[in-house]
C-alpha cells in the first residue's frame, strides 16, 4: 500500500519533467520558418505541434481523471444517502446550463481575421470559440462575486 501512496506524487514529477523538457524545446529549439501576417513576419517555433499536443493530453488527462473522481465520490454518496449525492449534482448542473446558454449565444458566422485564409473561423468553430469566452467570463465573473462575498461574509459573521 505504501507504494501505491506515492504513486500520484511520481506521475506529478514525470508530467512536470515532460513538460519542462517540452517548453524548453519550444522555447529554446529554434524556428521552421516565418509566416507573413499582414505584412509582419513570424517566426513559428519548430515544436510548436509537440508543445500543442502535450497541453491537449493534459486537459484530456484532467477531465478525465475530474469525471471519473467524480462519478465514484457520487456512487460513494449515494450509496450511504442518496438525498445528498442528488444535492451534490446541482453544481454540475448549473455548469452545463452555462455551457449551454453561451452555446446559443455564440455565432456561427464568419470572423475576418486579417490574414488567415482558412475556413475553421465560422460555423461550429466560430460558436464553439464565442461558447468559451462566454464560459470564460461567466465563471471568472462567478469566482470575482465569491471572493468578494465570502469576504464579506466573514466580516459580517465577525
Amino acid at each position: 500500500m505504501k507504494s501505491f501512496d506515492k504513486l500520484p506524487r511520481i506521475v506529478m514529477l514525470v508530467l512536470l519533467a515532460l513538460c519542462v523538457v517540452v517548453g524548453v524545446l519550444f522555447y529554446a529549439g529554434g524556428s521552421n520558418d516565418t509566416l507573413d501576417v499582414a505584412g509582419d513576419l513570424l517566426s513559428i517555433p519548430r515544436y510548436t505541434d509537440v508543445f500543442l499536443y502535450l497541453n491537449y493530453a493534459l486537459a484530456a488527462l484532467v477531465c478525465l481523471i475530474t469525471l471519473v473522481v467524480m462519478i465514484t465520490k457520487f456512487a460513494g454518496k449515494f450509496k450511504y444517502s442518496p438525498a445528498s449525492a442528488v444535492k451534490s449534482l446541482i453544481p454540475i448542473l448549473l455548469a452545463v446550463l452555462v455551457f449551454v446558454v453561451s452555446w446559443f449565444l455564440g455565432s456561427p458566422e464568419k470572423m475576418d481575421i486579417i490574414g488567415y485564409e482558412g475556413t475553421d473561423n465560422q460555423g461550429f468553430w466560430a460558436q464553439c470559440t464565442d461558447m468559451i469566452i462566454y464560459v470564460t467570463y461567466t465563471f471568472l465573473t462567478a469566482t470575482i462575486l465569491t471572493l468578494f462575498g465570502m469576504a464579506a461574509y466573514n466580516k459580517l459573521k465577525k
